[in-house]
């Protein structure tokens, strides 16, 4: 995957304004990123990973509700395109524990994948795109996001 390919360059930022535009930039993702492929997603607690994860679902065609797989660690959604397989790493403590939970084939076997809070997986999938969402002070409504690779 080349850097224009997706919506962000590596080191650009760029405002979301509302979570309107956070699914924009999901579902831009879903169209640009390879069958296969992985996107690291960053960010504190509501800052809109999953807001993300819902434009991307949607765009390759899932219409039921996404959630956040924080307790369940991992959702699939089926999509016409292929599954998305949604993860959440933050309550594991040792990414063997995902590993062992069959991540590998799970990934494979997914049109996309989207990882938040997979720092440590980050070396598994070198070619992976790391996003990190952020809040904006003073903006209750904006958020920040960074390609930071």
């Amino acid at each position: 995957m080349t850097a224009p390919d997706l919506p962000l360059l590596p080191g650009e930022t760029r405002p979301l304004h509302g979570p309107g535009e956070q699914r924009a930039l999901g579902a831009a993702l879903a169209h640009a990123l390879p069958a296969g492929g992985v996107l690291f997603l960053e960010g504190e607690l509501g800052a809109g990973k999953t807001t993300l994860t819902q434009g991307l679902v949607a765009a390759l065609g899932f219409s039921g509700a996404v959630t956040s797989p924080t307790y369940a660690l991992m959702h699939p959604y089926p999509t016409p395109a292929g599954r998305v397989l949604h993860v959440d790493a933050y309550r594991v403590r040792d990414v063997r524990e995902l590993y062992d939970m069959d991540l590998e084939d799970l990934i494979a076997g997914s049109r996309l994948s989207v990882i938040e809070w997979g720092a440590d997986l980050y070396a598994d999938y070198p070619d992976a795109p790391i996003l990190r969402l952020e809040h904006v002070a003073g903006e209750p409504e904006v958020r920040q996001v960074t390609r930071l690779r």
